[in-house]
């Protein structure tokens, strides 16, 4: 063989490389995108239909004191959030005034290529307990792009179609590895809360473009309002 001919055979083997990885990033950083917000609104949109119809489920309730009086009837139970299906959205100031996403159950792959996740078996949004959920840092719309900017005193709000819960974040992001499950717990280990509470817990994938760890962020719940009463001032501010 030529040396002519294995040039030219390696320079065209450069090219097919170099379009190939071109497409890929391509596909990250565009088509990925795309495909996310398309299921992202269209998850909304569900919502937001079955909320116009009436079909939500009760909020999630505290047990009756020792205080309360005998004759008071127990709440009835939530239904359960559906595998795979919207039941809230999330918003962030902090990450742009048009920032909002759908929150689906489970953490599966295939969610989070339209949302949010919420981690099977942790608590209800405003329900004591730790309420977590997670998010891709980049592709698929990268809605925790900018996970590092959070702040304590950050608002993050959900509502389920019946009450607004506005959560406030307690300190800076937190590093981990994907093998701390304590940061999810009902007190998330190493978060600062002492004791039982309403907590959130956001967990995306660090580097940005890598996922050997973890970033954490704790909040605790600070109001409830009904969506009956309009969106809270933290939406405004």
């Amino acid at each position: 063989m030529s040396v002519r001919l294995i040039v030219r055979t390696f320079s065209e083997l450069c090219v097919t490389v170099g379009a190939l990885i071109i497409l890929f990033v391509v596909y990250l950083l565009f088509w990925t995108g795309v495909k996310a917000a398309g299921a992202t609104e269209g998850q909304i949109d569900a919502l937001e239909n079955q909320w116009a119809r009436g079909t939500v489920s009760a909020p999630a309730t505290e047990s009756p004191t020792a205080d309360a009086p005998a004759t008071e009837s127990p709440a009835p139970t939530p239904e359960a959030y559906r595998d795979g299906k919207p039941f809230a959205v999330l918003y962030i100031p902090r990450f742009g005034k048009n920032w909002e996403w759908p929150v689906l159950e489970n953490t599966e792959v295939k969610t989070l290529q339209k949302g949010l996740g919420h981690y099977r078996g942790t608590a209800r949004a405003g329900a004591t307990g730790n309420f977590a959920v997670a998010g891709h840092r980049r592709t698929y719309g990268d809605p925790f792009k900018d996970f590092p900017e959070l702040r304590p005193g950050d608002a993050v709000l959900v509502t389920d179609g019946t009450t607004w819960f506005t959560y406030r974040i307690d300190r800076k992001p937190y590093r981990t590895v994907p093998s701390d499950t304590g940061v999810i717990d009902p007190v998330p280990r190493k978060s600062g809360f002492d004791g039982p509470g309403r907590y959130l817990t956001l967990t995306t994938c660090d580097p940005e473009w890598g996922s050997s760890h973890r970033l954490i962020a704790w909040a605790h719940l600070d109001a409830t309002q009904p969506v009956t009463e309009g969106r809270p001032a933290a939406l405004h501010s």
